[in-house]
């Protein structure tokens, strides 16, 4: 039955988009499957650059970015679109440095790879529940309340009754078809949210002049009987680079701590990163890296532009400033910011464009919910209910893994009133402050465990225990104090909360970098002979790797590798290894296991690195994972 609000022609589009993607869906699944669990967690590491470029593009920029970027747009002008400008560059920082290192590792999550490099379980542990608890609270929940607040506004349908039928399908075929699904799927769907989010773009640009006008009209989008600052558009809206101690996002955090913020989320991320290594080549993976490189351009003019167009064209309900007049306006006593896209797509586009811009936001919030569904599966199989259960054959840990994405909805279903309250109704600064206080000490020990070899498995324990020790001093006072808005300040210390989130992710970094190299120096280093093609410097190593974990493999697994290697060096892709270390092969040999080089590789070999991308030609170290050793 049509809800209120909506049009057939609407309903329409949207029906045809959920029939497509479900096709494609099938599709892939009848193509590859996801039976075993390479194919189920990384898609039998078999994806080209395009579905690697599209779905690290489509993972990143879920339904939160819409209503995030547009509102706090509306709010406070184009410095937000840095956020999205600099993961540019460090999708490219993923590409050319922490891939290749994960990729010689053999490893399939990120926990893993700390597990591999530092030996022992409490930080592989300690970092796939810490992962699990920020797509909770940072991901999942901020995509579902974003979502379904876009199709409350557009359709006048139940918040939650809205989170539950969006739920459903992303479900299904994330349950049913693994990562192949997902990844094709991605590519679709980021044709449909290029393509849609650049005809709102235009029509919202156009309805205030273009960007001349926009520059002219903004300054004016006063709210009624506005009386002080609150409400009023801020002066350095058109700054890139703001104050560092008055601007709301100030230059020294925006270059600095949203540079850690980023390297945490492009490099050390399991969403992200699981992208990467279901490449066919490394080649591949850096050609996906590149293409979305070029894609982070847009969101500033698809998302940011279109939401301070929104506030020109609606003042009295985008930049409304007392809590009454928000509750009268939107719903929220909080702000309206959130609704600036969602009031774009109602009163500027016709029937059928409507219905468009609804499936884009879907595509959005599906792709970016499937990814980390899928993501968070692996880490709790393979880093979790392994440990708990290590005598779990595949298909148990294929029955846990789906098990899990429902333990997922569940929990984030209970997180929404927090996200809905937080951060005075702006939710793209939710996300980056919360991100702010418990991430930099993740991004620090991977940063340090790349390139520093020095540092052992007690420096980077504590050092993760220690940063996150200080990130919470700062979260909890805060979100039970309240950080305060324009005109009701709130109660937390200035002690506590003063320091600019950015500010402090940029402190907190550098003292989880003292601590862990203190910490380090205390005990023994790790030998070199542990260390080979884990750390960058001694990535092209030829020499056998003794593994620092423990001598006896968990029966029936490889150490939580998809797809790893034999000891001839040959990439087996998941169908079972030569030497009985498969995934559902026999137990691994007693004793220290010593992982030799492959027979086929060289280090420093040039490999082609053609982008089939008609934009230029390079040559760079190519890692075959064919070939490629431990």
């Amino acid at each position: 039955m049509a809800a209120p609000g909506a049009d057939p022609w609407d309903l329409g589009v949207i029906g045809g988009y959920f029939l497509l993607v479900m096709a494609v869906g099938l599709w892939s699944l009848r193509r590859r499957g996801g039976r075993s669990l390479s194919g189920y967690f990384l898609a039998g590491r078999s994806m080209s650059w395009a579905p690697v470029g599209a779905s690290l593009f489509a993972s990143n920029i879920g339904s939160g970015h819409f209503v995030g970027l547009a509102g706090t747009g509306a709010a406070g002008g184009i410095a937000v679109g840095g956020f999205e400008w600099s993961g540019m560059f460090i999708v490219l920082l993923l590409g050319w440095v922490f891939v290749p290192i994960y990729l010689r590792a053999g490893v399939s999550t990120m926990p893993e790879y700390l597990g591999r490099r530092f030996g022992g379980g409490r930080i592989r542990l300690y970092l796939a529940l810490l992962s699990l608890g920020l797509y909770i609270s940072t991901k999942i929940s901020v995509d579902m309340y974003s979502g379904a607040l876009f199709i409350r506004e557009a359709l006048g349908w139940d918040l939650y009754g809205s989170v539950g039928a969006l739920l459903g399908v992303t479900a299904l075929y994330t349950v049913t078809g693994g990562l192949t699904a997902l990844m094709f799927a991605d590519l679709v769907q980021t044709l449909i949210i290029i393509a849609g989010a650049s005809v709102l773009a235009g029509y919202a640009l156009g309805a205030v002049g273009g960007y001349q006008g926009l520059q002219e009209r903004y300054p004016l989008a006063l709210p009624p009987n506005s009386s002080g600052p609150c409400g009023r558009p801020r002066p350095d809206a058109f700054n890139l680079l703001r104050d560092p101690s008055t601007g709301d996002l100030p230059w020294p955090g925006l270059l600095l701590g949203l540079g850690i913020i980023s390297a945490w989320y492009w490099c050390t991320d399991q969403v992200i990163v699981q992208r990467c290594l279901a490449g066919r080549s490394l080649t591949h993976v850096r050609a996906g890296c590149v293409v979305c490189g070029y894609l982070k351009v847009l969101p500033m003019f698809l998302m940011v532009l279109p939401g301070m167009a929104a506030r020109v064209l609606f003042p009295d309900v985008i930049g409304c400033a007392d809590p009454q007049g928000c509750s009268r306006a939107c719903g929220s006593a909080l702000g309206c910011s959130n609704v600036a896209y969602p009031r774009l797509v109602l009163s500027l586009l016709p029937p059928g464009l409507r219905g468009l811009m609804l499936a884009v936001v879907l595509a959005a919030l599906m792709s970016s919910l499937a990814s980390i569904f899928a993501s968070s599966a692996a880490l709790f199989t393979l880093d979790v209910y392994r440990k708990l259960r290590p005598g779990a054959g595949p298909k148990q840990l294929l029955m846990a893994g789906r098990l899990w994405v429902v333990a997922m909805v569940g929990l984030s279903l209970a997180w929404l009133p927090v996200v809905e309250a937080a951060r005075g109704g702006q939710l793209f600064d939710y996300m980056q402050a919360l991100a702010s206080y418990l991430a930099p000490p993740v991004a620090a020990v991977f940063c340090l465990a790349v390139f520093v070899p020095r540092v052992n498995e007690p420096g980077a324990f504590w050092g993760l225990l220690g940063g996150l020790g200080l990130g919470l001093a700062r979260l909890i006072p805060e979100f039970l104090l309240g950080s305060g808005s324009c005109g009701r300040p709130g109660r937390c210390p200035a002690l506590l909360c003063g320091l600019h989130y950015l500010h402090f992710a940029v402190l907190l970094f550098l003292l989880t970098c003292a601590l862990v190299l203190a910490v380090s120096w205390c005990h023994p280093p790790i030998p070199t002979v542990h260390l080979h093609r884990l750390v960058f410097s001694l990535r092209n190593s030829r020499e056998p790797r003794i593994d620092l974990r423990r001598r006896q493999r968990e029966p029936g697994s490889a150490d939580g590798r998809l797809g790893s290697h034999s000891r001839g060096g040959a990439w087996s892709g998941g169908r079972g290894h030569r030497d009985g270390r498969g995934l559902g092969g026999s137990p691994a040999p007693r004793g220290p296991q010593m992982e030799p080089i492959g027979r086929h590789q060289r280090p420093g070999a040039d490999g082609r690195g053609l982008f089939p991308l008609g934009i230029f030609c390079l040559k760079s170290p190519e890692i075959n994972p064919k070939l490629t050793p431990n």
